[in-house]
């Protein structure tokens, strides 16, 4: 019976995704000391088959495959994870201060924010970064500030429930500021919300960088980035060669990987 029982929640957690998640995660951390060669430097031909010295082969430049995929998740997780931790500051924290100010307040960032999502994402971040180029801070800064709206709209829907409850009335009473509403009584009782949101977000804004670096308007060479490295090999595919496979696939099961824990996580907390 334990071994069933160990064996069902070894499957359990197999499927959860978080194995992928943390592979991923410790090779964007220590990519330095994992890779073989550098990101940028040329080891070998032109798509090279894979070899005892090139794991998975070489790229269309002759650069090893293993290291720039492991030089990628470095690169393109690292920028999604701050995208994505600049969103919910800005969105959590204007969607709350919407729902316990109400009034023109909630009205004016409502309606701005309804402005800024008439306009789809792709077109918004292709005006911004054809204006203010592509550097990383920038590319942080306009994908952070275009899904905070979409936060922002989350965070305010959960918040108004909770503005409406006993205990935010108690805090009025008492005194508390807006601060004080928003981070003791708003924000614990709106964590399961937020941390279901905070999957889905990722996986977007992962899934956006990889598109914007495959139109060539995202993380610029020779930095590794798993979408650019999708466009660079892609004719490779013509001659039946797996190097546009290997970031295509780091894409996908990174993605389905965050939305199977934050899934898992979602349900335990019910």
């Amino acid at each position: 019976m334990r071994r069933a029982g160990g064996r069902a929640k070894l499957r359990a957690f197999v499927a959860s995704g978080a194995p992928v998640v943390a592979v991923i995660l410790a090779a964007a951390v220590f990519a330095p000391w994992l890779a073989p060669y550098g990101q940028a430097q040329f080891v070998g031909g032109v798509w090279d088959p894979p070899s005892a010295a090139h794991w998975l082969g070489t790229d269309n430049l002759g650069r090893d495959m293993l290291t720039r995929l492991i030089f990628g998740a470095r690169n393109t997780v690292s920028i999604a994870v701050l995208a994505t931790t600049l969103a919910f500051v800005l969105g959590v924290a204007l969607g709350f201060a919407a729902a316990a100010l109400g009034g023109w307040i909630d009205a004016v960032l409502s309606r701005g924010v309804d402005v800024l999502l008439s306009v789809p994402v792709l077109i918004s971040a292709l005006m911004v970064l054809s204006v203010l180029g592509n550097s990383q801070p920038v590319l942080i800064a306009t994908i952070g500030l275009l899904e905070a709206t979409r936060v922002y709209q989350i965070a305010r829907a959960v918040a108004r429930g909770i503005n409406v409850r006993e205990f935010v009335a108690a805090a009025r009473l008492r005194g508390e500021g807006l601060a004080w509403i928003m981070m003791r009584e708003m924000l614990p009782n709106a964590v399961p919300e937020l941390i279901a949101e905070a999957g889905l977000r990722f996986s977007f804004i992962f899934l956006f960088i990889a598109s914007l670096s495959f139109l060539g308007l995202g993380i610029q060479p020779p930095a590794a980035d798993w979408g650019s490295m999708v466009r660079e090999n892609a004719a490779g595919i013509n001659f039946g060669l797996y190097a546009p496979f290997y970031p295509a696939l780091a894409i996908a099961l990174l993605t389905v990987a965050v939305n199977r824990l934050v899934d898992r996580h979602s349900r335990g907390r019910q």
